[in-house]
């Protein structure tokens, strides 16, 4: 057993773990920013457990969505990783029936974690049950607009890019339009628009009514989540018409080039303007998504323990790497969200993530759709595949709010049904 003491220069605990061989460690984070974040976390794995080997047991390529089908393949065949990343909160909750996951509680108290991640976290985490599953590696922001004010300046719109309300940014879109910008709201394919279609949500229902979806006290078929499905088809009107075939980074790229005054997106999308060589509070500006200001849309990507595999020790290594100080900065500072623990000097990170962390402390806070924090893997691809619809629809120039709240509707009733 290592000594007892801390990891040089880090303000952890030194390792305790006996000799192993490997740790087998499932992302999809193979390029831009999540691959260097990841290549970070190697690196501070390396330093604080020499004796275990890092192996990357993930996918190249396909994105979350193709990477989450291939691990539950793995996990049906029993194949598991030793631990894979996944969003913290009801995303998990399949892993966890189907006996997939094990309870990670045990290490927050063996990790410290309880006494430095913050207590609304701790309760975001744990199930009904009081049990955790999970070890967050940062925290991201959902309801982030990123803005161009250059493009508002010149077309005399004020360029604070900050909203009160929905229909208050609807009619600077109509403004830029009659303008002459074709697409003032730049916009991805799928999931980038389930995601749009959040921050909508959020913006029109307010954080109350928002969570209400997801606990069953806002009524899917009542009339103002007609009035947000009406905002979210008027707001498609005023985006890019090849929005099918664009990616998250391809539509910042539109706001960059100044194509666009504005996109959602949540505060990895910081990585782009950063190697644009873009400079926060001139050439872009980080704003709450329309409607949302006083609200932090939570999501996290964590990291599991599975069953079944030969060596927990070696896992649970990894997992007290992710969860420890110097990682949380190091991967932070390369993938734009803010840290778990709140023991991290905020002078270490850029302006926006000081931003984040002031709103995570004093906001109201709730769980990303999109994201897997608020509903299952299930409810959130119906989701998503009634949004698909609605939206081709949109671009055809229809776009039946009906069709589309019945099928929400449909999605939560079947999600809530035992």
């Amino acid at each position: 057993m290592a000594s007892a003491g801390c990891a040089a220069g880090t303000g952890d605990p030194a390792p305790s773990i006996d000799t192993h061989q490997d740790v087998a460690v499932y992302t999809w984070w193979s390029t831009g920013s999540e691959n260097e974040g990841l290549n970070t976390l190697v690196e501070v794995f390396e330093k604080q457990h020499p004796e275990i080997d890092f192996v990357d047991d993930g996918v190249t390529g396909g994105g979350g969505g193709a990477a989450k089908e291939h691990l539950q393949s793995r996990l049906e065949n029993q194949d598991p990783p030793d631990t894979f990343v996944a969003h913290a909160g009801a995303e998990l909750q399949d892993y966890i029936d189907e006996g997939y996951i094990q309870d990670v509680s045990g290490l927050y108290e063996e990790y410290g974690l309880t006494d430095v991640f913050p207590e609304g976290l701790i309760d975001l985490l744990a199930t009904e049950d009081g049990k955790i599953y999970s070890i967050p590696s940062n925290i991201h922001r959902a309801n982030v607009m990123w803005v161009n004010p250059s493009v508002l300046r010149e077309n005399d719109i004020d360029p604070s890019g900050r909203y009160g309300s929905v229909d208050a940014f609807i009619a600077d879109l109509e403004k830029l339009r009659q303008a002459g910008v074709e697409a003032p709201l730049a916009l991805g394919t799928t999931w980038t628009q389930v995601h749009l279609f959040e921050t909508v949500l959020l913006g029109s229902l307010g954080a109350e009514a928002y969570s209400g979806l997801w606990d069953g006290t806002t009524d899917w078929n009542g009339p103002e989540v007609t009035a947000a499905l009406e905002d979210f088809r008027t707001i498609l009107g005023y985006t890019n018409a090849n929005r099918m075939d664009l990616d998250w980074d391809l539509a910042i790229q539109r706001v960059i080039d100044g194509e666009a005054a504005f996109n959602v997106m949540g505060d990895w999308a910081v990585s782009g303007f950063d190697n644009s060589n873009q400079e926060f509070g001139q050439d872009y500006l980080a704003v709450p998504s329309p409607g949302s200001a006083g609200t932090f849309d939570f999501l996290a990507d964590s990291f599991t323990l599975s069953t079944g595999i030969l060596d927990e020790d070696s896992a649970k290594a990894w997992l007290e790497t992710i969860a420890s100080k110097e990682a949380q900065i190091r991967f932070n500072k390369v993938k734009g969200a803010i840290p778990a623990r709140s023991d991290i000097d905020e002078n270490e990170f850029t302006e926006y993530q000081k931003m984040a962390i002031k709103s995570f402390q004093e906001d109201t806070i709730v769980s990303s759709m999109a994201h897997g924090a608020a509903i299952p893997v299930d409810h959130l691809t119906a989701i998503t595949d009634a949004t698909t619809r609605f939206n081709r629809e949109v671009q055809e120039g229809g776009g039946d709010v009906a069709a589309f709240q019945a099928a929400l509707a449909a999605a939560a009733a079947e999600d809530a049904s035992p």
